[in-house]
C-alpha cells in the first residue's frame, strides 16, 4: 500500500461527544462525498507506519468541520486517540472533474507552450486569487509568467501528455 499515491481528504482534529465522534477539518473540494454515510477512507496515524481502511457511519458539517462517525471507534477515548490522523484515499478513488476543471496535481508540471509553437516553461504553481485560478510558469530564464486560466488564454489542456497549449495576450509577458 505504501506504493499508493493518496490524496488528503482532511484530518481528525479532536473528538466531539461521548459516542465516538471525530471532528474532521475538511481539505477536499467533495466533503459531501468524502464523509457520506458508507464512504471508505484510509485513516494514517501520525505513529504508524501504514493506513487502516475505515468505513463512515454518518458525517454531517457543523461550523467549519465535518462531525464524523467511523465504524469501529465507539468512545471518546478512542476518537481522541485519533487526533492528528489524516483521513485520505487512494488517487484511483478521486471524484471525476467536468470537461475543462482540472486537479492542480495534474496541472503542476506541465510544460507550457505558446499557440506560435514556443516553449513558455513549467507550470510550477497555481494561485486562486479570486475569479480565477492563475497558473505559475517558470521560465528557463527571465521572470515568472502568471497566466490566468480563462479561455482566452489557455487554449487547449493535454493532462496525460502534460502540455497546455496558451494565447499570450498582451502584456502577458
Amino acid at each position: 500500500m505504501t506504493q499508493e499515491r493518496h490524496l488528503n481528504v482532511g484530518k481528525i482534529v479532536g473528538a466531539h461527544g461521548v459516542r465516538g465522534e471525530v471532528r474532521v477539518w475538511p481539505q477536499t473540494d467533495f466533503p459531501d462525498i468524502r464523509f457520506a454515510k458508507g464512504s471508505k477512507l484510509l485513516l494514517m496515524r501520525p505513529d504508524a507506519d501504514e493506513p487502516i481502511q475505515v468505513e463512515v457511519q454518518s458525517g454531517r458539517m457543523q461550523k467549519n468541520v465535518y462531525i464524523v462517525k467511523i465504524k469501529g471507534i465507539d468512545t471518546r477515548n478512542e476518537a481522541e486517540a485519533c487526533r492528528g490522523a489524516e483521513l485520505k484515499v487512494a488517487e484511483e478513488h478521486r471524484v471525476p472533474l467536468p470537461e475543462g476543471e482540472y486537479y492542480i496535481r495534474d496541472i503542476v508540471g506541465c510544460t507550457v507552450w505558446t499557440d506560435e509553437g514556443e516553449q513558455l516553461g513549467v507550470v510550477s504553481e497555481v494561485l486562486s486569487p479570486g475569479a480565477n485560478d492563475v497558473w505559475v510558469v517558470k521560465r528557463p530564464q527571465g521572470k515568472d509568467v502568471l497566466l490566468p486560466v480563462i479561455d482566452d488564454v489557455v487554449l487547449e489542456v493535454d493532462v496525460p501528455g502534460k502540455r497546455i497549449r496558451v494565447h499570450l495576450l498582451e502584456g502577458l509577458l
